[in-house]
């Protein structure tokens, strides 16, 4: 029985897709990991640089969504993974007024957020999709912001955004009593060199929803005593 040429050509150009996806797109997706970012507007706006807010308005003060970022337990991350994948504000529209209040823009000049959201996915969402796609993306990100309450954990440990400094140690032991879970906590500082609360990591992960320990933290330190700024 003679065998059909468009079948092998067919077959061909299967086993070469399977191949390529195998080599470059798949690969470039696998990850260990997510951090999951939340930052102080009033750490990010009390700088030299300063801040715009969005076109929205002032945010509340709360911990702002940064970003969830897929990294490897060797400290390393993928990033800008499947340009053919770009931020679709369609995919995302039921989200758009949570994001808003959630997850608000800071940078100057001032803007509505699409440019911030677009960052986020095309840079760090794209290499998430081997386990999220666009809309569970930054639903994830939404959930876990809602599940650890940040805010309200650091002040049921005494911890209140009034200027006041607190102890690098105070600020990861009264997040872990409230969350279950060690963070990390990044520093910036303020006009006067002050060190002060800017973000907090958390580990989560590849699903997306669930924290866990982190295999690894980023490199960095804080001062022996943290300012947390009004905002």
């Amino acid at each position: 029985m003679k065998s059909n040429p468009s079948n092998s050509v067919m077959l061909l150009l299967l086993g070469l897709v399977g191949s390529s996806c195998l080599s470059v797109l798949c690969a470039a997706q696998d990850f260990d990991f997510f951090y999951f970012v939340q930052q102080w507007p009033g750490s990010f706006c009390d700088t030299k640089q300063s801040c715009c807010y969005p076109t929205t308005g002032k945010p509340a003060a709360d911990f702002g969504i940064h970003g969830l970022w897929p990294n490897y337990k060797d400290g390393s991350y993928p990033s800008n993974c499947d340009p053919n994948n770009p931020f679709d504000q369609s995919q995302i529209s039921d989200l758009i007024s949570r994001m808003q209040q959630e997850w608000p823009t800071l940078a100057c000049p001032s803007s509505s957020g699409i440019a911030f959201w677009t960052h986020e996915w095309d840079k760090h969402g794209t290499c998430s999709e081997s386990a999220i796609n666009q809309h569970s993306y930054f639903a994830a990100a939404l959930d876990l912001k809602k599940k650890t309450n940040l805010l309200q954990a650091l002040q049921q440990a005494g911890i209140e955004p009034n200027g006041e400094s607190y102890t690098l140690a105070n600020i990861k032991e009264g997040v872990k009593d409230a969350i279950g879970y060690t963070p990390y906590i990044e520093c910036n500082v303020d006009e006067s060199g002050n060190s002060q609360l800017y973000q907090v990591y958390f580990c989560v992960d590849t699903n997306g929803s669930d924290l866990i320990e982190c295999p690894v933290f980023p490199h960095g330190k804080c001062g022996s005593s943290i300012e947390f700024p009004t905002f």
